[in-house]
């Protein structure tokens, strides 16, 4: 896939500002995986217990797929999403992904680097790693957008 237009649209000097979202339509999501991934199988199904409707496609080159995304140094995970004009990156929360749409910040997309035990798709007990939702953009600018703790 293409750089996505709201990045391309983005200046340094707005940053991350927001437009509202319209439209309440029930959202098609992407993912893009490896074809022996057990927990972006757990997150595809987090997803669907959230109301999106997935397609997932197998990788053996899921590299590619993150340089194509826009992906900058230290955001990577183990699967890679589009929905809507945003990349989604990583075990991101169902709810993010919604927080996101309805906001719309000019911004490529949310990461969750690594892979956090306790992250959707990645429930390990009563393991929690806290960890952060990043917004990232194609400047290489990036924000905290959500804390789980």
């Amino acid at each position: 896939m293409k750089k996505h237009t709201l990045a391309l649209a983005m200046t340094a000097a707005l940053g991350f500002s927001t437009t509202a979202l319209a439209g309440g339509a029930a959202q098609s999501i992407h993912v893009y995986k490896s074809p022996t991934c057990g927990c972006c199988e757990d997150w595809i199904d987090h997803l669907e217990e959230n109301g999106f409707e997935v397609k997932a496609t197998n990788s053996n080159n899921m590299g590619k797929i993150k340089a194509e995304a826009g992906l900058i140094p230290g955001l990577g995970s183990c699967h890679t999403a589009y929905v809507g004009d945003y990349v989604i990156e990583g075990h991101v929360p169902a709810d993010d992904i919604k927080r996101l749409l309805s906001e719309a910040p000019q911004a490529t997309g949310l990461s969750v680097p690594g892979m956090p035990a306790g992250s959707p798709g990645m429930e390990m007990g009563n393991r929690k790693d806290p960890y952060q939702v990043i917004l990232f953009n194609n400047l290489g600018q990036t924000r905290v957008f959500a804390e789980y703790n």
